[in-house]
């Protein structure tokens, strides 16, 4: 089959090779990036397409009438119609869980960046404050062990989970608000550690989520029930020394009402991997914020993570052609 990738700097931007899906390809062609005017032209007579971020529109599907499978590279896909390919027979499928590890990891990354202060204490130092100062060590602003410090956690998915049981690791108290006390249970049972460790995992409301966490991280995805789930009301809940995490999506915050939220003080910091609009726009109102660490929708991006992502989407091809595809989404 003739297979086309129409975004794939993102996942590979030279250091991974497409040889496996390349072998299972009649013709293979790869473009770093397709502008959206340019996507039904590119994908022409292609029975397959990989995509990341590029929309798949019903008009684009009415152009590509070989069209046959639609494999997003990535765990959400809402950038596909998911309706119109159905009702064409097209196959939709995506990467689930691949990325559990890296995310958590950068929940982490986030947290001890606020606790630590290794960034600022190193620049200090190459800048000569040690060399200049009287004493064998120096702060720059209060340290925070984490150890005792309440993470809460927003959805219990798999990376929710991971987040929790390193959290524990960490001796943090851990409270989770997930979708229902059932899923709560199930991703209990999820988590590979001793009853007396899961037993330190608590489950709250929502108000007692924001009013009691230290931390709050969000995991869950972004539904018309989580859109701007963080807005005026729910951070007046938070305590002034309250961290807030985001790596799930842009908008299940309001970025215009944490951004006054951290002007006013009335939340210590914001870290988030995710925007509303990506790549970020100038008018973006989270743009040099104060106390506001953002990184370039990066979490998922290991060269372990991408390699597993590329594996499972090879994965998801053979198992189509196999007539048995797996993933599938719609």
């Amino acid at each position: 089959m003739k297979i086309t990738v129409l975004d794939g700097h993102g996942l590979n931007p030279g250091d991974l090779s497409w040889d496996g899906v390349k072998a299972l390809a009649s013709e293979f062609t790869v473009y770093d990036r397709s502008p959206q005017e340019l996507v039904a032209e590119r994908i022409g007579d292609s029975e397959i397409i990989l995509l990341n971020k590029v929309r798949i529109t019903s008009e684009i599907i009415e152009k590509c009438p070989r069209l046959r499978y639609v494999g997003v590279l990535a765990t959400g896909y809402n950038v596909v119609d998911t309706k119109a390919c159905r009702g064409r027979g097209i196959t939709v499928t995506n990467i689930p869980s691949y990325s559990t590890n890296a995310v958590a990891q950068h929940v982490f990354a986030f947290i001890l960046h606020f606790t630590n202060l290794v960034a600022s204490h190193s620049a200090s130092v190459h800048e000569g404050k040690w060399i200049s100062n009287p004493d064998f060590c120096y702060w720059l602003s209060p340290l925070t062990e984490i150890s005792g410090k309440t993470l809460g956690i927003f959805g219990f998915g798999h990376i929710g989970q991971k987040v929790a049981e390193i959290a524990l690791s960490f001796g943090m108290k851990v409270i989770v608000h997930a979708h229902s006390e059932e899923s709560f249970k199930k991703g209990l049972d999820c988590i590979s550690l001793p009853s007396s460790k899961l037993s330190e995992i608590s489950s709250v409301s929502l108000e007692d989520l924001f009013k009691k966490s230290d931390f709050l991280s969000l995991h869950a995805p972004l539904t018309p029930e989580t859109t701007e789930l963080v807005n005026e009301n729910t951070l007046s809940l938070m305590k002034p020394s309250a961290i807030l995490i985001n790596t799930a999506r842009g908008g299940m915050i309001s970025e215009k009402d944490v951004r006054a939220a951290l002007e006013s003080k009335k939340i210590a910091a914001y870290a988030a991997d995710v925007l509303l609009e990506e790549p970020m726009s100038k008018n973006c109102p989270l743009y040099k914020a104060p106390n506001c660490l953002i990184t370039p929708h990066l979490a998922w991006a290991p060269k372990e993570t991408r390699l597993r992502l590329l594996d499972i989407a090879i994965g998801n091809i053979k198992a189509f052609m196999a007539g048995k595809p797996v993933n599938v989404v719609n």
